[in-house]
């Protein structure tokens, strides 16, 4: 006699969740702590730590991106500064921030964008609407969409 299963017929599993609705857009941050470029790589580090943050999006007076800052920015400058015995007051966000910044589409799938990080090594991506800056996406915004997805089918 074969094993009878008590959980009566099962139906076929729809997935809930549409791919096309899980777009950047949706998981990324608008309220952003954004750096001048003639603001000092002093103030950043102090805006770093008391934030929690591990860098910004560096835009000018329009709100265009111009460039971005991160923790490992300003431990160059602070490692030069102690080695060449230069004070830090003097030194701006413009002269270490990267100025080539990476963005990408606000309307990119979610699992692109992961992949996207995956390949570029980067932890966080701006997105700039019209030239300008709208939002961030972060790798841990991304591991929020997953765990709001927790239980369903991956595609």
């Amino acid at each position: 006699m074969g094993i009878k299963s008590f959980q009566g017929a099962r139906k076929q599993q729809q997935n809930t969740v549409e791919t096309a609705a899980l777009k950047v857009s949706d998981y990324m941050s608008r309220e952003l702590i954004t750096f001048k470029p003639e603001q000092s790589v002093e103030d950043v580090i102090q805006t770093l730590i008391r934030c929690k943050i591990s860098g910004g999006p560096v835009v000018n007076d329009n709100n265009e991106l111009v460039g971005i800052i991160s923790e490992g920015d300003c431990l160059k400058d602070i490692s030069e500064s102690r080695y060449y015995n230069m004070p830090m007051e003097q030194h701006k966000v413009e002269n270490r921030m990267v100025k080539h910044v990476e963005t990408i589409d606000g309307n990119m799938n979610i699992f692109d964008a992961a992949n996207k990080f995956l390949e570029s090594k980067i932890r966080r991506f701006p997105i700039v609407e019209n030239g300008k800056l709208v939002g961030q996406i972060s790798q841990k915004d991304v591991l929020k969409a997953a765990i709001e997805l927790k239980g369903q089918n991956w595609k």
